[in-house]
């Protein structure tokens, strides 16, 4: 039986798991000794260790044969120490695995001023968090063409799924743009994520990257307008630039600073994916069916 590390335990990570679980030996790597008894119920085995902490790291050399890397980077700094982590415990003495999967983020590819771009886009990031994705997209394409691991990097856009939309900014009623400063933004539904993980391990090309983005072409604003008549809240206002930075946090703000619009042809033709919600329509008509029938969504 194949062996898997999932490495980051959040969202994405149990979406995954439910489509590995009877297929696969999986081994879940936890920060927090708390959330074990989840893993270990849902048939995973869990184990405890920080990224931030290298020695904390040391048993996972030889461990799995798939390795599938979800943690984020630190929140400051330049370089992804963690990923740095990883690979020396990786590295460290015992087998290599056969397959590394890194999901990133298309933020690496900066401010495209709404050009249609695909994965042959140089990066430029703008911020530092986006910097340090680039840092580790390059560790990792380097390790693995150095070790013989076949290295595929998923960037993915704006996650978004029943318990994981705009409602609280809606309420708050927080700005969006004017149509003539407004900056297109791109979407995956969580579980389209987690499908081209699993697709990733099956048909991922070594040193290869895949934009993992719906089909949808739609401004922010739009978004957020949908994403309101959805759940019955009012749509929020829109400003100018300016008067829309002034209102928000510079994190809120750094969003809306940088517009693309990006192909996903090597999504479906290489990864063989069919979406599951091919635009931001079908999957908040999802998450509003499930808030009103009920349905729990996956807990983040």
């Amino acid at each position: 039986m194949q062996k898997i590390l999932i490495v980051g335990s959040g969202d994405i990570a149990r979406r995954i798991f439910l489509r590995l679980h009877d297929r696969y030996r999986v081994y879940a790597l936890l920060r927090e000794p708390g959330q074990a008894d989840f893993w270990r119920a849902a048939g995973a085995v869990p184990l405890v260790g920080d990224l931030d902490d290298r020695a904390s790291l040391r048993r996972f050399s030889g461990l799995a044969d798939w390795v599938l890397h979800l943690a984020p980077p630190p929140g400051e700094g330049q370089l992804d120490s963690r990923t740095r982590n990883l690979l020396a415990a990786l590295s460290a003495g015992g087998s290599l695995p056969r397959r590394l999967i890194y999901v990133s983020t298309t933020g690496v590819y900066g401010d495209c001023a709404g050009a249609l771009i695909d994965e042959t886009r140089h990066c430029r990031p703008r911020s530092a968090r986006a910097a340090r994705r680039v840092d580790a997209e390059r560790r990792l394409r380097a390790w693995g063409g150095r070790c013989g691991v076949a290295v595929s990097i998923l960037r993915a856009p704006g996650i978004y799924a029943a318990g994981r939309l705009p409602l609280e900014r809606l309420r708050r009623g927080l700005p969006a743009l004017v149509a003539a400063d407004d900056v297109y933004s791109n979407h995956i539904h969580a579980d389209d994520l987690a499908a081209a993980c699993f697709a990733a391990l099956r048909h991922g090309r070594a040193n290869r990257v895949y934009n993992v983005v719906d089909d949808s072409e739609i401004r922010m604003a739009d978004y957020f307008d949908r994403v309101a008549d959805a759940f019955a809240l009012p749509r929020p206002p829109r400003l100018c630039r300016a008067e829309a930075m002034a209102r928000l946090s510079p994190l809120q703000g750094s969003f809306m600073g940088e517009s693309r619009r990006i192909r996903n042809r090597r999504l479906k033709q290489e990864l063989q994916l069919r979406l599951a919600y091919p635009t931001v329509d079908a999957g908040i008509a999802e998450a509003a069916h499930q808030t009103e029938t009920g349905r729990k969504p996956c807990s983040s």
